[in-house]
């Protein structure tokens, strides 16, 4: 998912990869409103749901190591289950969760082996994300858009690799760099501060 890819002419697509709404104002103060409750419960709860608790699921909890690592690329955070789950609540807090939710479809859908299943879930990831007006419809050009939809009379494993690599790019330059630089980040690696000196006591 590191290739080069190729630029997107469409302004739409350089400047963000999250939903354009037309009173900009308005969305601030939701996605304010919006961070700040995530951020309080999960973060500032002290219940049985709060960070450190789903820290303690030894297969997935995050060590200091591992949080560093997520600063390093966007591949080591989404190769982490528990690292890929911080990352689509920060998505969701910008309103642009459906990104994540077409690149791991994606990832699935190339695992298929039978051509039943493949046809099936092309269709439904076409129906879901790709055509217009789709409930999460992403941010692509007419172009990609419209390989897609003809891919579709004989769907194949590589049916929507090059608008899972421009998914990616969207987000490996624009909400990967606000994560890292985000409040939440810093919260991850001081409780996974904490969590390892606990451990080690």
């Amino acid at each position: 998912m590191r290739e080069e890819l190729v630029s997107v002419s469409s302004h739409s697509m350089t400047s963000t990869d999250c939903m354009k709404p037309t009173d900009l104002s308005a969305e601030k103060k939701l996605k304010r409103k919006n961070w700040r409750n995530r951020i309080r419960f999960l973060l500032k709860r002290n219940s049985s749901k709060s960070i450190l608790h789903l820290m303690k699921n030894r297969p997935h909890r995050p060590t200091t190591d591992d949080v560093n690592q997520w600063a390093q690329s966007l591949d080591k955070l989404l190769s982490h289950k528990y690292g890929k789950a911080v990352f689509c609540i920060f998505l969701k807090s910008e309103f642009c969760e459906e990104n994540i939710e077409f690149w791991t479809a994606c990832e699935d859908f190339r695992t298929l082996t039978s051509y039943k299943e493949l046809a099936s879930k092309a269709n439904n990831i076409y129906e879901e994300f790709i055509k217009s007006e789709a409930p999460k419809e992403i941010n692509l050009d007419f172009h990609t858009r419209n390989a897609i939809t003809q891919s579709l009379k004989e769907p194949s494993v590589t049916s929507f690799l090059a608008a899972q690599r421009k998914v990616y790019s969207l987000m490996e330059n624009n909400s990967y760099p606000r994560f890292i630089h985000s409040d939440l980040y810093k919260e991850l690696c001081a409780a996974a501060r904490k969590e390892g000196k606990h451990i080690k006591s």
